[in-house]
């Protein structure tokens, strides 16, 4: 078993915040050029290597849209070679192509992620504000299904999208999808607090997840819904079987720093892609040093720091809370979660 003290179990490197979409919750506002201060390809495979010693199970290369780096199939054999199992979520533009989907595999890559935010054209394509996008997105899973790579997907739950996502399962099964992932909106970036579902509403889409979870033959988890694996836990679900995992293959909680880093693409190291409080830089420190040592990652490890009714509740240790939603919409960073509406015993 993995000590979060020492290793993380998730670790999603952001090689660059270039992309061609405008999506309504973008976390990274992400901009059509790339920044001239981004890792290079060296500075990128020593960060690689470093993640190689650290033997997290996920790695993810994500953006922006990794796609507009040219090196970006370097990055994932150079991953493959240093004995990870490297993801990529490339964004629905026209350089996913079927021939870039099999290059990515003749480098080694282990599983693709995408976003389908729609179960049609309309309702996807609105949301990313890119005509087309639904369309790339759909032939893009077909390609990885061709090429023997796993697809996730990946949603993002708001007020625009809540409503579909029953129709979205039919989806799912027709692509014959591995895993769905199923992401609460942190209010950062482009997303604004008006996305948010109500907390009462979550705990009905819990309930909807875990019924859909016994019955499909993808996997579900969430992002950024730690309180989950506690609804799970109220439901006797105990050992947490695939196809209910919150991440996949964890043999616990993963939260904030707690089995889970994040570099930017310009070297910054974060508890989060989602939490804008950096840790140490990648240029300057070794990213082991950061994980283990920095005063922000042991703090947030420490389940004693945590306020309100979090701090109190008898699943904290499972759950923790989304620390970066509570820091968005609460300026604390220990907060509770604005997003759960249960009350501990107590």
């Amino acid at each position: 078993m993995i000590d979060f003290n020492v290793s993380p179990f998730v670790v999603i490197w952001e090689n660059t915040r270039a992309c061609d979409l405008a999506c309504v919750h973008c976390r990274a506002a992400a901009q059509a050029r790339r920044s001239q201060f981004e890792l290079t390809t060296e500075e990128g495979f020593r960060l690689i290597d470093a993640i190689g010693l650290m033997r997290p199970k996920v790695f993810v290369i994500t953006g922006g849209d990794p796609l507009k780096r040219e090196d970006t199939f370097d990055l994932i054999a150079h991953a493959k070679e240093a004995g990870l199992e490297p993801s990529l979520t490339p964004s629905a533009t026209p350089l996913l192509t079927e021939e870039a989907v099999a290059r990515m595999k003749r480098c080694g890559l282990s599983r693709m992620a995408v976003s389908l935010d729609g179960s049609n054209a309309t309702l996807h394509d609105n949301f990313r504000r890119v005509s087309g996008s639904f369309d790339i997105t759909m032939r893009a899973i077909r390609a990885a299904k061709h090429e023997g790579i796993p697809v996730q997907v990946n949603t993002t739950v708001t007020r625009r999208t809540i409503e579909d996502l029953p129709a979205m399962i039919r989806v799912f099964e027709d692509l014959e999808i591995a895993m769905w992932s199923v992401f609460f909106v942190v209010p950062t970036g482009r997303a604004k607090n008006a996305d948010l579902v109500a907390p009462e509403e979550v705990e009905k889409l819990f309930g909807f997840l875990y019924e859909t979870s016994k019955r499909v033959p993808f996997s579900i988890r969430t992002t950024e819904a730690m309180h989950y694996r506690r609804f799970l836990m109220q439901q006797g679900v105990s050992a947490l079987p695939l196809g209910v995992q919150p991440t996949p293959r964890a043999p616990r909680g993963v939260n904030e720093a707690k089995g889970f880093v994040f570099i930017s693409h310009i070297g910054d190291v974060f508890p989060s892609g989602f939490l804008p409080l950096k840790a140490g830089n990648v240029k300057h420190q070794s990213l082991r040093e950061i994980y283990r040592d920095s005063e922000l990652f042991v703090a947030l490890r420490n389940p004693d720091n945590l306020k309100g009714k979090c701090g109190r509740c008898e699943y904290r240790d499972l759950c923790g809370g989304s620390r970066a939603r509570a820091w968005a919409m609460t300026g604390d960073v220990f907060a509770s979660d604005p997003l759960c509406a249960y009350e501990p015993a107590a």
